[in-house]
């Protein structure tokens, strides 16, 4: 077995590192141990060891039950009472990127 001397470097934001390490320390896996083992996987089958998609289907409020619709507008009110938005010009001018 050869000696492990290879470093991956990744910027991930801060966020997402804190809580994948929460977890896998809460799993008793360390982070080097994981990205071992994702790249083994990735090797064994040949690709990204997960399945990636996207949603072919775009939640509307005719697709949503009232349910589902009052809980979406109970977060919105939650994050508009936070503070957590942006002002509407910079999220149109995001979107009108996407087209």
């Amino acid at each position: 077995m050869s000696a492990k001397t290879a470093t991956v470097t990744a910027r991930i934001q801060p966020e997402i590192k804190e809580s994948a390490e929460a977890i896998l320390e809460k799993l008793g896996i360390p982070v080097s141990v994981f990205i071992d083992m994702t790249y083994r996987q990735v090797i064994a089958t040949n690709g990204v060891p997960f399945e990636l998609k996207t949603s072919k289907v775009i939640d509307t409020r005719d697709t949503m039950t009232d349910a589902q619709f009052d809980s979406m507008m109970k977060t919105g009110l939650t994050q508009a009472k936070a503070g957590d938005s942006i002002p509407y010009e910079d999220a149109f001018g995001s979107l009108m990127k996407g087209l």
